[in-house]
């Protein structure tokens, strides 16, 4: 089966490389890389141009957020599994995709996922947190807690019949869509228990409070949109669960 991973990317010629580096060196044979580039003013369409070996579209115009380009990725994806890693987040080995392929392969699962590893930006080999998948259960939706995006992989047949990303959403675009896949009519979803990306800290959801408030208001928007009973409470809870895991890094 061919596996789809998207790449959304602006002025990202800084952090590509070892996307593209990481995707190309994927052991799976039948990849198709897509970057959706938001019209980046920096070198990055000329850094995926030379180094981008396994490629297959390359998209540079404006788009309207993070979740317009991964929808824009998605419309063009032709494999029947698809995934999203951006610029700054490579897969921890050469056979990540041929793992996923395979528990794909083995049972009827519409989702598989893994765990991430949070390095630090300035020193990948410096962890900061293990974004740890496998306590992942529908009803945890409720309190803040989804699979790990990066490492999220999902039959293109599951977006055909319910829909891609909102992109009204700024920063938990992707919980909405767990909220969407996993809370109603939850799909059928496995866990790998290892970590399959790595990803430097930072980002829209990992810049500092302001971003903290702003998803957890999103948060219980997209469980409010879906049935899904919440308060801010509740959703608040999963900070200190979020400690927890720095306390515990390296273990």
């Amino acid at each position: 089966m061919k596996v789809s991973i998207i790449t959304a990317v602006r002025n990202g010629a800084r952090d590509i490389p070892v996307t593209l580096a990481s995707i190309a060196a994927q052991d799976y044979p039948d990849v198709e890389h897509i970057v959706v580039d938001g019209a980046s003013t920096d070198d990055t369409v000329d850094v995926v141009r030379r180094l981008g070996r396994r490629v297959a579209r390359l998209v540079s115009e404006p788009d309207a957020g993070v979740y317009d380009a991964f929808n824009k990725g998605l419309r063009l994806a032709t494999g029947e599994i698809v995934a999203y890693l951006n610029a700054g987040d490579n897969y921890v080995s050469a056979g990540i995709i041929s793992l996923i392929a395979g528990s794909f392969a083995a049972g009827d699962a519409e989702a598989v996922y893994g765990d991430v590893e949070i390095v630090d930006a300035a020193d990948p080999t410096k962890l900061v947190r293990r974004y740890r998948s496998g306590s992942f259960r529908p009803s945890r939706l409720a309190w803040g807690f989804m699979p790990a995006h990066p490492a999220l992989f999902i039959r293109r047949s599951v977006y055909e019949r319910r829909g891609a990303y909102d992109p009204t959403y700024r920063i938990a675009g992707d919980f909405e869509l767990c909220v969407r896949l996993f809370a109603v009519e939850p799909i059928r979803h496995v866990h790998v228990p290892q970590v399959l990306v790595r990803m430097p800290r930072g980002g829209l959801s990992n810049n500092g409070w302001p971003s903290v408030w702003t998803i957890t208001r999103e948060m219980h928007r997209a469980c409010a949109a879906h049935g899904v009973r919440t308060s801010y409470a509740r959703l608040l809870t999963r900070l200190p669960v979020k400690m927890l895991e720095l306390h515990w890094r390296g273990s």
